[in-house]
C-alpha cells in the first residue's frame, strides 16, 4: 500500500512538472527561467490573466471572442476534453483570488503555485501548510483550496490523467482488454493481488495516455508554430543539423507520402532506462520509465526535458527484461491508432482543426536495454546487433570471455592489412564486410520461429521462492523474441530502428584505454591472462610471457603502450593540472589518485576522450601508439559534431576502420570487447540518422536524475513520476 501511495505521488508531480510549463510558457523557457516569466498580460492599462488565453486556445476558440458563463464552445474544442471539465476550468479562470485582485485568478494562482511545488520538490504536506498560511494572509473571502487534495482535483481537469493497469507479478500479461475482471494470470496462474485480505494489486503499470499529451503540443500558438519548424524554417543545404535532414527521415517520407504531406504530423523517438528509485546501490529495486520525445521541434527545443513525454512507468522490483513487450502494449496500441486513424486536434497557431498522426522513428537506449527492446541478445559470440549472425568473435581460453576482432573485413579488398598474419590473429582476411539486416530481412528470418511465451514462473526450492524463465525452445543465434515494435506497420521500413548509444560506447572505450595505460589492477585489459591468450593464439611472440629459468615465475615483456612509473606520474600530473571553464565537466583532478583515475562519470569520459587524452599522451607514449590514440579521439570529436555532411560521416567510417586495425596490432585481444567493436558502426549510423546529439543517452540520463530529486526515502519514495 505504501508503495502504491508513493507511485501515485510520482504521477501527480512528474507530469505536471513539465506540463504546467507548457500551459504558462509555450515558448519553451527553461524550468528556472519560467518561474520569472510574467503570466499577466497588460494591454493599454487593462490587466488580465494569461490562463484565460490558454483556456481559449485549449478550447479551440478565437482569443478575441468573449466567453459567457456556461458556454463550452461551438464544437471547436479539443476532442479529448469533456465539456464539464471546461465548465469548471473556465469558472475557476474567472474567479478572483480575493476581492479586487487584478493579477491572479483562482486557476492561474493554483497552477503557478503547483508549478513552484514541482520545481522545488515540495512535499504534499508542505504545500497544504502553505495553503493554510496563504488563506489566513489573503483578504476574505478568498478562493484558495483548503489542501493539496482539493488542489489536485482542480488541476486534474486539465486532462493529463494516468491509467493504472494491473499486471501479473511474473510479467506474463496485463489485466486489460477483456481481462479487467480476472483475478489470476491466464498463463502462470499467479494471483493478481498481493494479499488475500484487502485486494492490493501485486504489480501495477502506470500508463500516461500519449494522445492527449501530443494534442497539448498544439494548444499553445507558440508551441504549435515551433512544431512546424522542421518543414518551414529548417535550412536545407544538404548538411545534417537535425533528424529532418537525415536519410532515415527522408526515406520515411518517400515511403509514406500521405503521412509526410501534413507537416504537423509528429515524428517520435522512444527511450527507456531502468533506475533505482531508492538511490541505494545495494537495493535491487528497478523502475523503468518509458519516455518519448517529439522531433518536430527546432534544435534548441528538441531534446530538452521540458518536451519529453513520460508514457509508461514499468514497476519493479525486477527489471522487465524481454518481458518489457508485455508492458509496452498500451503504448503500441496508441501508436497504431495514431498511425491508422489519427486524432482530431486544434491548432492554436493556424486556428483550425486537423487530423493529427504520429510515427515512431527509432529507440534510444544503452546497450543492455538495446537487447531488451530489439529482441537480439547483446551477449555472447553474436553480441553485435549490426553484424548480426556474421559477428566475428573468438572465445579467449584464459581471459574467459569473447573478444571481437576481425575489423579487417571492413577494409577494401586490396588493402595490405588483409594479408598480414603476424600482426593480427594469425590468419589472412578475405571475408566481405557483414551486411546489416533490414526490417524485412529480420521479419523473414523470424517468420517461422516459435518464440517462448513472456513471463516467469515461481518455483519453491529449499523453502525459498525463486523465479526462473519459462522453458525456452531453441532459438537461432542471439534472437530472444520478435520485438513488439514490428506490430507497427512502418517499423520494418525504418532505416534505423534502434540506436547505438555513443555516450556509453565512448565511456567504455575511454575506460579501456586509460585503465590499460595506467595498468590499473583488475581493470587493465593487459594482464597475465591476456598474454597467455597471445601464446594460445600463436601471435605476437615478443609479447608472450616467458618462464624465468630456475624460478617458477613468468616474465611479462613490456608492450609499446606500457608506461613506466615516471610516465604514469607525468600523465597524472597533466590531468591533475587541467583547469576547465565552469560547467564543462566535473573536476577531473579529483579523480586522479596515486597513478590511478577513478570515479569518472560519462561526461568526464567524454571530455577526457575528446580533449584531454591527446594532450596527456602526446609526449609520453611512442609515436605509433600516441598517433593511434589521437586518431580515436579525433574520431569521437568529429562524430559528435553538431553539423556535418553525409559524405563526411562516410569518410569518417572508412578512416575509423583503419584506426581499429592499427589498435589490433598494438593492444591484446582482451581489449576488444563488444563496446570497442561497436565503434566501427557509429559513423554509418550517423550518416543515416543525423547528429548523435538527438540519439544519445545524455538527455535521458539527466531526466532520470531529475526523477531522483522527487524521491525522499525508502518509505515515501515511489512518489514522483506519475501525474
Amino acid at each position: 500500500m505504501t508503495r502504491d501511495i508513493v507511485y501515485e505521488h510520482l504521477v501527480c508531480d512528474g507530469i505536471l512538472w513539465n506540463y504546467t510549463r507548457w500551459i504558462f510558457h509555450g515558448e519553451g523557457t527553461s524550468s528556472h527561467e519560467s518561474l520569472h516569466v510574467n503570466t499577466v498580460i497588460q494591454d493599454e492599462g487593462e490587466t488580465y490573466d494569461g490562463t484565460h488565453t490558454m483556456l481559449d486556445e485549449l478550447q479551440g476558440r478565437n482569443t478575441n471572442e468573449d466567453v459567457e458563463d456556461g458556454d463550452i464552445g461551438d464544437g471547436t474544442k479539443g476532442a479529448s476534453i469533456e465539456a464539464d471539465k471546461f465548465e469548471r476550468l473556465i469558472e475557476d479562470s474567472k474567479k478572483e483570488l480575493y476581492p479586487g485582485c487584478m493579477k491572479f485568478t483562482r486557476l492561474s494562482f493554483i497552477l503557478r503555485l503547483y508549478h513552484i511545488k514541482c520545481l522545488c520538490n515540495m512535499t504534499d504536506k508542505a504545500l497544504s501548510m502553505l495553503l493554510d498560511l496563504l488563506r489566513e494572509a489573503l483578504p476574505e473571502p478568498n478562493t484558495l483550496p483548503k489542501n493539496m487534495y482539493e488542489t489536485k482535483k482542480i488541476i486534474k481537469d486539465l486532462g493529463l490523467n494516468c491509467n493504472k493497469i494491473d499486471a501479473c507479478p511474473n510479467d506474463c500479461m496485463l489485466f486489460w482488454k477483456g481481462a479487467e475482471k480476472a483475478t489470476s494470470c491466464y498463463k502462470c496462474g499467479a494471483s493478481r493481488y498481493s494479499s488475500k485480505g484487502k485486494k492490493f494489486p501485486a504489480k501495477t503499470l502506470r500508463h500516461f495516455p500519449l494522445i492527449p499529451r501530443l494534442q497539448r503540443l498544439y494548444i499553445s500558438s507558440k508551441t504549435s508554430f515551433n512544431m512546424r519548424w522542421h518543414h518551414e524554417e529548417r535550412t536545407k543545404d544538404q548538411r545534417l543539423r537535425h533528424p529532418a535532414d537525415s536519410q532515415a527521415w527522408k526515406e520515411f517520407d518517400r515511403l509514406h507520402q500521405l503521412f509526410s504531406e501534413e507537416p504537423r504530423n509528429i515524428r517520435l523517438g522512444l527511450a527507456s532506462d531502468g533506475f533505482n528509485p531508492y538511490k541505494h546501490m545495494r537495493s535491487t529495486h528497478n523502475v523503468w520509465p518509458v519516455v518519448v520525445m517529439p522531433y518536430n521541434f527546432p534544435p534548441w527545443m528538441c531534446m530538452k526535458p521540458d518536451y519529453f513525454i513520460l508514457t509508461l512507468l514499468i514497476p519493479g522490483p525486477e527489471q522487465p527484461g524481454n518481458d518489457i513487450d508485455v508492458y509496452l502494449q498500451p503504448l503500441i496500441e496508441e501508436l497504431k491508432d495514431l498511425w491508422y486513424n489519427g486524432v482530431e486536434t486544434y491548432d492554436a497557431f493556424k486556428k483550425e482543426k486537423f487530423n493529427l498522426k504520429a510515427c515512431l522513428l527509432w529507440t534510444i537506449n544503452d546497450f543492455p536495454a538495446y537487447a531488451v527492446l530489439s529482441g537480439w541478445s547483446t551477449k555472447g559470440a553474436y553480441a553485435c546487433p549490426c553484424c548480426n549472425s556474421e559477428t566475428s568473435s573468438r572465445w579467449l581460453k584464459y581471459g574467459k570471455k569473447h573478444c571481437y576482432l576481425g575489423h579487417r573485413r571492413f577494409l577494401p579488398q586490396e588493402h595490405r592489412f588483409r594479408r598480414d598474419k603476424r600482426s593480427f590473429d594469425g590468419h589472412e582476411e578475405h571475408r566481405l564486410q557483414p551486411k546489416q539486416l533490414s526490417g524485412n530481412d529480420i521479419l523473414e528470418h523470424l517468420q517461422y520461429i516459435d518464440f517462448p511465451q513472456f513471463g516467469k514462473e515461481n518455483n519453491k526450492q529449499s523453502g525459498k521462492k525463486k523465479q526462473r524463465r519459462l522453458k525456452q525452445p531453441e532459438l537461432p543465434y542471439n534472437w530472444k523474441k520478435k520485438s513488439i515494435f514490428f506490430d507497427l506497420p512502418y517499423w520494418k521500413d525504418n532505416l534505423v530502428r534502434h540506436n547505438l548509444d555513443v555516450m556509453h560506447i565512448e565511456k567504455n572505450v575511454c575506460d579501456n584505454i586509460v585503465n590499460t595505460l595506467l595498468d590499473q589492477k583488475e581493470k587493465s585489459k593487459d594482464n597475465v591472462n591476456a598474454r597467455l591468450d597471445l601464446r594460445d593464439m600463436k601471435i605476437r611472440l615478443d609479447l608472450q610471457p616467458k618462464v624465468i629459468e630456475g624460478k617458477n615465475k613468468l616474465f611479462i615483456p613490456p608492450a609499446s603502450y606500457t608506461m613506466s612509473t615516471t610516465d604514469k606520474d607525468l600523465f597524472c600530473t597533466v590531468l591533475r593540472g587541467v583547469k576547465v571553464p565552469d560547467g564543462l565537466c566535473s573536476n577531473i583532478s579529483q579523480c586522479v589518485q596515486e597513478r590511478k583515475i577513478i570515479g569518472m562519470k560519462s561526461h568526464d569520459s567524454h571530455i577526457m576522450m575528446q580533449q584531454l587524452l591527446p594532450i596527456a599522451v602526446r609526449n609520453i607514449l611512442p609515436k605509433n601508439v600516441s598517433i593511434v590514440l589521437i586518431e580515436v579521439s579525433a574520431f569521437f570529436r568529429e562524430l559528435c559534431s553538431k553539423v556535418g555532411k553525409e559524405e563526411d560521416f562516410k569518410r569518417l567510417g572508412e578512416s575509423v576502420v583503419l584506426t581499429l586495425c592499427k589498435m589490433e596490432r598494438l593492444f591484446p585481444p582482451t581489449f576488444f570487447d563488444v563496446m570497442v567493436h561497436l565503434i566501427v558502426h557509429l559513423a554509418h549510423e550517423a550518416s543515416l540518422a543525423g547528429p548523435v546529439q538527438y540519439r544519445w543517452m545524455y538527455p535521458i540520463e539527466r531526466l532520470v536524475l531529475n526523477f531522483h530529486f522527487f524521491l525522499k526515502n525508502k518509505i515515501t519514495c515511489v512518489g514522483f513520476l506519475i501525474c
